[in-house]
């Protein structure tokens, strides 16, 4: 059974929403200074590794968007990647090499697992990535930490979630954001 790969930016406040500076908060695009040479191919890398892109469908249009129409290798990884759009208002084929997931969160995504042979990756989508932690169904969830507090936004953990998660690695950056890796 292929792994969920889930992972989000995160402030030292929390917050989760905006990190590519796409218009949705004031302070949006605090994550772009720290997206240096190495964590531009550790994420080409990802993505390279998985079979599987996991998106909601509000992350799917602001990523199709944004990195549909961009070149270079994490672009072209991203945009080669078969995706998977877990929506209820879209459904079928869609642009971007994507599909349709409908149904309920959990047990679309359970299914997806145990359909597909390779890993799956997650960014962002941060409802889903709640719903799918909260049924156990993310299996590594890195969380890269800026060193930043941007005070408003969404936030990824807004609720107590029903299991503790096992701490797994720290990884440190040259600019600072330090990746938390933890599992089930």
């Amino acid at each position: 059974m292929p792994k969920l790969i889930a992972g989000a930016f995160v402030t030292l406040d929390n917050v989760v929403q905006d990190p590519g500076g796409f218009g949705e908060i004031e302070h949006g695009g605090w994550a772009l200074e720290y997206f240096d040479d190495l964590s531009r191919q550790r994420a080409t890398d990802a993505l390279l590794a998985s079979d599987t892109f996991l998106l909601g469908r509000v992350t799917y249009e602001i990523l199709e968007k944004a990195w549909s129409s961009n070149t270079g290798p994490y672009a072209e990884a991203m945009n080669n990647l078969p995706k998977a759009v877990v929506t209820s208002t879209l459904s079928g084929p869609l642009p971007w090499n994507a599909t349709a997931l409908t149904g309920e969160a959990a047990q679309t995504v359970a299914k997806l697992k145990q359909e597909r042979g390779g890993n799956i990756v997650m960014y962002g989508s941060f409802t889903l990535m709640r719903t799918l932690l909260d049924h156990g169904l993310i299996d590594e969830l890195n969380l890269g930490v800026h060193p930043v507090v941007v005070g408003a936004g969404r936030r990824l953990f807004d609720t107590v979630l029903p299991r503790s998660l096992r701490f797994v690695a720290a990884t440190p950056s040259a600019t600072g954001v330090v990746t938390l890796t933890y599992a089930p």
